[in-house]
């Protein structure tokens, strides 16, 4: 391959031969010869598809026809950016990303103009993450759209991007956001070191990034956040933190970040501070009862239930008498059924699947308990379970729940509710040892923070939250000034 490479060649029909050489079985490959009397022989190569027709027939084609001279170091052409270049493997690369190459014969350098076009879609409304009062606007599949969105809300000047590419068949323009007298340089550091070590032919989505660079692979729990929400990728911005853009995917990662993070959402901050904290304690019941509440179950049915009332565990005992399996394999029963309905709901068509999701629910689970495969009470115990996972607002904290549900009922079924509490406290000695690019997942809780914790279980009002979260390492800790109640500024 690398003799097909090689220096502009002031032949004109050598270059077009070596790049039809180069790019062979590529009909969407455009050579556009342009004629012009008083003009050199000249050749406009673009691919079909990756470019804006528009530009190429109002601001390129249509000047150089109708130009009367046409010499080197000077094109009646108006496209936006106008670069040279003599090496053909590099003009490989520009034709991929888009580009236009205009060869001018008896030229030992091409022309690179940046006619990029290819087709994207509108900014849209986020798809996973509702928000009711904040903003509207997610991101898209174009990197350089996905900046301006964030540039919208942090317009200065210490917003620095750090360009890094990713990918040796297929290279992806990766770009690190970040407040450059607010966020800790180390982060960056090991950041652009992880990506840039990367030995990969490509990558796809953010997903695919994340798993090779985060710092725990077997961890079920996510240490880096993903968000497809402009406002909230500018919010962590200004908290210190990076986001990393991914061309061609629409949502950035987030990082470092802390187990605590999973929980908040930008609907906290646009509402009052006393429904927010409301809310946020809402949200961290709702992880327990989400991931303990079948173990329980199994647990009191099993070993402990002389814990239950008797006028409760009478209910249970008729609920069960005409169920032949044990409540750990009627859990297990209910709760697998109930992951197929999610996903059979995600993968289906979006009316199709909310009736399968609604509609199947309730059939099964009528249907099951008179059946007598399953009872009343445990139909009740996964529903309340599944309500619970819905609330949590990150999906990746979401799927991390329902996943380590399982391995909990089998410890409950094992070991009572003993196991259970020596289950969770493996889980908090596991989040508690878990790092995020190197910064402590368990902030502020391991280690205690107790000015960040106005931002944790609860929101304080905003004007006593005058510091940034320590966990990030930011170099200015200062947010905001003594702000007061009514406006105004105490200092």
């Amino acid at each position: 391959m690398s003799e097909q490479y090689g220096k502009v060649s002031e032949r004109l029909s050598d270059n077009i031969q070596r790049l039809k050489s180069i790019f062979s079985d590529a009909p969407d490959l455009v050579y556009r010869s342009i004629e012009s009397p008083h003009a050199d022989e000249t050749m406009l190569v673009y691919f079909e598809g990756l470019i804006d027709m528009n530009s190429i027939n109002n601001d390129v084609l249509r000047p150089l026809i109708e130009s009367l001279s046409m010499t080197e170091g000077s094109l009646p052409i108006s496209v936006g950016k106008i670069e040279t270049e003599s090496d053909m493997e590099q003009i490989e690369k520009l034709l991929l990303d888009g580009k236009s190459v205009l060869f001018l014969s008896g030229s030992t350098e091409a022309y690179i103009l940046d006619t990029s076009g290819w087709p994207q879609r509108s900014i849209a409304d986020p798809s996973i993450e509702t928000s009711i009062l904040g903003s509207h606007q997610g991101f898209v599949e174009t990197g350089s759209q996905n900046i301006a969105l964030i540039r919208r809300y942090i317009p200065n000047r210490e917003l620095k991007i750090k360009q890094v590419k990713a990918g040796a068949r297929c290279p992806v323009n990766l770009s690190i956001m970040y407040l450059q007298d607010v966020a800790a340089p180390e982060v960056l550091q090991e950041l652009v070191q992880r990506i840039e070590g990367l030995d990969i032919d490509c990558i796809v989505n953010t997903g695919e990034l994340i798993e090779l660079i985060e710092d725990s692979a077997f961890s079920p729990f996510p240490q880096l956040l993903v968000t497809e929400r402009a406002d909230s990728a500018a919010s962590h911005i200004l908290q210190g933190r990076y986001v990393v853009i991914v061309d061609r995917s629409p949502s950035v990662l987030v990082g470092p970040v802390s187990f605590v993070s999973f929980f908040q959402s930008v609907d906290d901050y646009s509402m009052r501070w006393i429904y927010a904290s409301f809310i946020r304690l809402l949200r961290f019941f709702a992880f327990f009862v989400a991931l303990f509440l079948p173990s329980i179950y199994i647990s009191f049915i099993t070993f402990n239930y002389e814990v239950i009332p008797l006028q409760l565990i009478l209910s249970v005992a008729e609920s069960r008498e005409r169920v032949p399996f044990h409540p750990l394999l009627e859990a297990f029963i209910m709760e697998v059924t109930l992951e197929m309905m999610r996903e059979a709901g995600i993968r289906l068509p979006a009316p199709i699947g909310q009736t399968v999701g609604l509609v199947g629910g309730i059939i099964i689970g009528q249907t099951a308990v008179q059946a007598g495969i399953v009872s009343n009470i445990m139909v009740i115990v996964v529903a309340s379970t599944a309500i619970a996972s819905f609330i949590v607002p990150n999906y990746d904290m979401g799927t991390a729940i329902r996943f380590l549900r399982f391995p909990m009922m089998l410890i409950a079924f094992l070991y009572g509710f003993v196991g259970i509490v020596c289950g969770g406290m493996l889980l908090v000695s596991h989040l508690t040892s878990l790092t995020s690019l190197g910064v402590s997942y368990g902030t502020p809780l391991a280690p205690i923070r107790f000015t960040d914790l106005k931002d944790t279980f609860v929101r304080f009002p905003l004007w006593l939250m005058r510091t940034r979260p320590a966990g990030s390492h930011p170099k200015q800790l200062r947010r905001q000034g003594n702000n007061k109640p009514g406006g105004g500024n105490s200092s």
